[in-house]
């Protein structure tokens, strides 16, 4: 039987611009066929064992020529793939998107489209210029400015003049001063507002506007480079009132997320709201522990409190306990505590209720904590990492206390985006790593190997995080609390001061 082509528009950027057709499309995925301009947060969607095929081009370099990339998407059909050809922008934006569909209509491959939002309209939205606006231009017009080797681009400028709408081209930095020179050859005023915007819609999101006769000197001064686009028009004059990206409190801050990628969505979606260029490399993974013993044995005695470290750790013990042909009431007669919000957070999704949570987030709080609340000779239940920390169990068991520690997961060290971490770290791209926990610092020392850190500014949760980025000579800043909250905090309070 064949299999189904689904032309999925992956947007501008980040994936937080890729629409929820477009994401559901990835999830139910069997092969994904995709561009060089996906972002990398995208393509963690993939399933992972879906086959994944790179047919990147870059200017004047194409690895995988046109007619393969046809040939592959009716392989992956006829193999019975549900197979999603992934494509920056929109599909049909000068995206050859046409193209591969006639192909597959030609070879009785079935196939759909889901849009993709285009840059030539957000990184204009995202630069605080309109499309269109009642007072300054009622149309607009989208122009590839994008020739091949050796030829200039064949534009009907007097047209375009003519039309006295927004002129947007793609593709065209290389061609700025030939295109601006051809509106002006045609009658544009040179006074006309024009606007280059580089990387749109991202937290590194540059532009300059200038008029059409100075914008090519200014941005050779300013040395914005590709990708870019251009934008000609009325409606640029409205870029400084309306811009309200670039004021955001962390824009022109790339920061790194190391948690795990289940955990990582809250802190990106945060940072990326406050401006930041975020890159989500996850440099551990929760694995579910193998051996269900210890947690079996562990629930034949009594203890007075069962203790949780971690979100991770909640889901994993009420995972392992389903295992076991049981669920969270096992823990019954027990009083839960949670290290904190997050935590008790990640409780109450189970319908549970932590009664005590501890005023510092962090391992000898939780102690202190739960030895204030412990009768005496109490026993404790803590489920949590098979690589917890020491300080929680050594301090309770100092009080005389029965400590049962199960270990319901594994910390695995592993991280996807090793060669960009390296290169951002030597490029000084880098303006923040994010840590939440102990073993996000020690995954990504493993990751990006033997690199000076010294330079590296890590944000820890906590002064246990912080204690172990500093072997790494590391410069820290740290939460007043361990939570994600007090972290944003610290970072904002920390860019102010720079």
């Amino acid at each position: 039987m064949t299999g189904m082509v689904t032309l999925v528009g992956a947007g501008p950027g980040s994936r937080a611009l890729l629409t929820l057709a477009g994401a559901e499309a990835i999830r139910r995925a069997d092969a994904v066929v995709y561009d060089r301009l996906v972002d990398t947060d995208i393509l963690t969607l993939i399933p992972c064992g879906a086959e994944r095929i790179d047919v990147g081009k870059r200017a004047g370099v194409h690895p995988v020529p046109q007619e393969e990339i046809n040939a592959i998407l009716v392989r992956l059909a006829q193999a019975g793939k549900n197979t999603v050809r992934l494509k920056g922008g929109d599909c049909y934006l000068f995206g050859r998107g046409g193209e591969e569909c006639e192909y597959l209509h030609a070879h009785g491959v079935p196939f759909r489209v889901i849009p993709g939002v285009t840059s030539a309209l957000a990184a204009p939205a995202f630069a605080g210029i309109p499309a269109t606006h009642r007072e300054y231009g009622s149309s607009v017009h989208i122009i590839t400015a994008h020739a091949r080797a050796g030829k200039e681009p064949e534009i009907d400028y007097p047209s375009l003049v003519r039309l006295g709408g927004t002129l947007v081209f793609l593709m065209g930095l290389a061609a700025l001063e030939q295109v601006m020179d051809g509106l002006l050859a045609a009658g544009m005023d040179p006074q006309m507002p024009a606007t280059v915007i580089e990387n749109g819609t991202r937290g590194i999101q540059r532009k300059v506007v200038d008029t059409v006769s100075g914008l090519a000197a200014q941005v050779r001064t300013e040395g914005l480079q590709s990708p870019a686009l251009i934008v000609v028009g009325r409606v640029c004059a409205c870029s400084n009132t309306l811009d309200w990206w670039t004021g955001l409190p962390l824009h022109g801050k790339r920061i790194a997320v190391t948690r795990p990628q289940e955990r990582a969505g809250g802190l990106t979606a945060r940072l990326r709201a406050l401006g930041a260029e975020v890159i989500e490399a996850p440099c551990i993974a929760i694995e579910p522990a193998a051996e269900l013993e210890p947690l079996r044995a562990a629930l034949e005695n009594r203890y007075d409190w069962a203790a949780f470290t971690s979100p991770a750790g909640v889901k994993a013990a009420a995972d392992a306990l389903r295992r076991l042909g049981r669920d969270l009431r096992a823990l019954y007669g027990m009083q839960l505590a949670a290290i904190g919000r997050g935590t008790a957070e990640a409780l109450a999704a189970y319908g549970l209720t932590a009664d005590l949570i501890p005023a510092q987030y962090d391992g000898a709080h939780l102690a202190a904590a739960l030895l204030e609340r412990l009768p005496e000779k109490g026993a404790v239940l803590l489920l949590r990492a098979r690589q917890g920390g020491k300080i929680l169990p050594e301090a309770l068991r100092r009080a005389g206390m029965t400590v049962a520690d199960v270990p319901v997961y594994d910390t695995v060290y592993r991280c996807g985006r090793t060669d960009e971490l390296r290169r951002l770290l030597a490029e000084g791209a880098l303006d923040y790593v994010t840590f939440t926990s102990g073993s996000t610092v020690e995954g990504f020392v493993r990751a990006v190997g033997d690199t000076d850190l010294s330079d590296m500014t890590a944000l820890c949760i906590g002064a246990q995080t912080e204690e172990i980025a500093k072997r790494y000579q590391m410069k820290t800043i740290t939460a007043s609390n361990a939570a994600i909250d007090d972290m944003i905090a610290c970072l904002l309070e920390d860019c102010h001061h720079v």
